[in-house]
C-alpha cells in the first residue's frame, strides 16, 4: 500500500491519542486508589470481626458481674433478715444458728465482693479493648473514604480526559484515507498500529531493527507503507527517522 508521507504522520498523533485513551480508560476503569480501598474493605471486615469477638467478650462480663451484683443483693436481704431475728430471738440455741448463719453469710459476701471487684477489673479491660478496636475500624473507615473520594477525583478527571481525547481522535481519524485507516485500525487491534522510526528503532515497540531491516525500510519509497519486521506496526518515517 501507498500512502502520503503527510497522511502516514497523522497516524503517530492517533497511535499517541490510542495509548492516552487506553490508559485514561485503566484508570477510569480501574483507578489506583481501587486497590487500597479492597484492601481497606478486607481490613475492616477482619477487625469488625474482631470487634464482634471483644464485644461478646464484654457482654458476658457484663451478664457474669450483673449476676455477681444480684447475688451480693441476696446475702444483703438474707443477712438483714436474719440479723433482725437474731435481735428478736430469745432463745439461745436459736441464736447460735443465726449467728452460725451470718458468719457464713459474710464469708459468702467477702468472696463475692473479691470476684465483683476482678470481674470490674476485667469489664474495664474489656470495654478498653472494645473502644480501641472501635478506633482501628474508624481509622479504617476514614482512610477508606478519603481514597474513595480520591478515585472519585481520579476517575472525574481521567473521564474529562477521555472525552477531549476521543473528540481529537474523531478529528484526526477523519483526515486519514479510508484505507491506511482500516489498515491501521486493523493492526491496533491485535496490537501496535503505528510508531515512528527513530535511531533506528520503532518507537511502538522500542525494538531496534536488525541492519539487513533498516536498510529495507531505508531503501523504500517515502510514499511507501512500511511494517515494523518485530511487530508489525506501521513504520512512519520522518525526518528523524534519518
Amino acid at each position: 500500500m501507498n500512502a502520503d508521507p503527510a497522511d502516514q504522520r497523522k497516524l503517530l498523533d492517533l497511535a499517541d491519542l490510542d495509548a492516552r485513551i487506553h490508559r485514561d480508560e485503566h484508570v477510569k476503569g480501574n483507578p489506583p486508589q481501587a486497590a487500597k480501598v479492597r484492601e481497606l474493605i478486607a481490613q475492616r471486615s477482619t477487625l469488625s470481626q474482631e470487634l464482634g469477638d471483644r464485644a461478646n467478650v464484654r457482654d458476658d462480663l457484663k451478664a457474669e458481674l450483673a449476676r455477681v451484683e444480684s447475688d451480693v443483693a441476696v446475702v444483703d436481704a438474707r443477712v438483714k433478715r436474719d440479723s433482725e431475728r437474731l435481735a428478736a430471738s430469745t432463745n439461745g440455741k436459736q441464736a447460735q444458728g443465726f449467728e452460725a448463719e451470718l458468719a457464713s453469710l459474710a464469708r459468702r459476701k467477702s468472696d463475692l465482693e473479691d470476684a465483683e471487684i476482678a470481674l470490674m477489673e476485667q469489664l474495664e479491660a474489656a470495654d478498653a479493648a472494645v473502644a480501641e478496636q472501635e478506633a482501628l475500624i474508624a481509622d479504617t473507615n476514614a482512610q477508606g473514604a478519603e481514597l474513595s473520594a480520591e478515585a472519585k477525583r481520579v476517575v472525574a478527571e481521567a473521564t474529562d480526559r477521555l472525552d477531549a481525547a476521543r473528540r481529537d481522535r474523531d478529528a484526526v481519524a477523519g483526515a486519514i484515507p479510508a484505507d491506511l485507516l482500516g489498515l491501521y485500525e486493523r493492526l491496533a487491534a491485535r496490537g501496535n498500529g503505528a510508531g515512528l522510526l527513530r535511531a533506528g528503532a520503532c518507537e511502538a515497540c522500542r525494538m531496534v531493527l536488525p541492519p539487513s531491516d533498516l536498510a529495507t525500510v531505508r531503501r523504500a519509497q517515502t510514499d511507501e507503507v512500511v511494517f515494523c519486521p518485530e511487530c508489525g506496526a506501521i513504520l512512519v518515517r520522518t525526518e528523524e527517522s534519518r
